[in-house]
């Protein structure tokens, strides 16, 4: 699944191609994604694209009248193509421009999403619960401890709750966590404020490794431009278990929690 990097990857990728240009078209070849895609093709055409940003994993491109919403859900991915090149199989939506080209959504698996919201993007439903976005300013220790205050929960998994903080995955929790030296089944309550400063900082500095290494191609991700990401050359934990330890030399053990693969160090990650 495309995680916050490779979802930031492509904001970058596709944004130069889309904002300030006109939409002549709005083509939907299979309207059955993770939900039905709307009907939103009199919204949108003859709209200008004012700025394509990101919210935890979602791709928002503004216009005016509204708000696209664009989620790459399992195995999506979006391109720019000249408008005339023909679709390929699981190619659901062309969003076309009068430039020529088309932002184009391929989707194998359809738990994408393509939405539409003219109000506040804030108060979608999908949107309006989220926590901090983990670059900004928002998501600093102090914000963390309040949050996690008298959780039991697994620190993997809150890291994971986009109601705590968006867009941790499975890869990069998995990762922060190890270079933080903190145990992933850690009661998230119990962690000291030192220890979850070293941790607000190690899922900044993941995070944005990977965004500059151009994500982690593991399955399905490439970006925008076709180029897959080489953050996956850099892992220390996920997907390592019963490998060497690259800091101690000992042997990753790899569980189970909160039903995703969890690996860590049990010499190097302490409870």
């Amino acid at each position: 699944m495309p995680e916050l990097p490779e979802v930031e990857v492509t904001r970058q990728g596709v944004a130069p191609y889309l904002v300030d240009h006109k939409v002549t078209d709005l083509i939907v070849r299979n309207a059955s994604l993770r939900w039905p895609v709307p009907d939103i093709a009199a919204n949108i055409v003859g709209q200008t694209i004012r700025s394509v940003r990101r919210r935890a994993k979602y791709l928002l491109i503004d216009t005016d009248a509204g708000t696209t919403i664009v989620h790459l859900g399992m195995s999506g991915s979006l391109r720019i193509v000249p408008a005339s090149t023909p679709a390929a199989k699981h190619d659901h939506i062309d969003l076309v421009l009068e430039n020529g080209r088309a932002l184009r959504l391929n989707d194998p698996r359809r738990f994408g999403a393509w939405l539409w919201c003219e109000l506040p993007e804030e108060v979608h439903p999908l949107l309006q619960k989220l926590g901090p976005e983990p670059l900004s300013d928002a998501f600093d220790v102090d914000y963390l401890n309040e949050a996690l205050k008298g959780k039991q929960k697994a620190i993997k998994l809150a890291l994971m709750d986009n109601h705590i903080v968006v867009g941790v995955g499975n890869i990069y929790a998995n990762e922060a966590l190890f270079a933080a030296g903190i145990h992933p089944e850690a009661k998230a309550g119990n962690i000291s404020k030192k220890r979850l400063s070293l941790l607000v900082d190690e899922v900044k500095r993941v995070l944005a490794h990977a965004i500059k290494q151009g994500g982690t191609t593991l399955k399905d991700f490439t970006n925008a431009d076709g180029k897959p990401g080489y953050f996956a050359q850099k892992l220390h934990v996920y997907g390592r278990g019963g490998q060497t330890c690259t800091e101690c030399g000992g042997m990753l053990k790899e569980i189970k929690l909160g039903q995703r693969a969890t690996v860590f160090c049990p010499v190097c990650q302490k409870r």
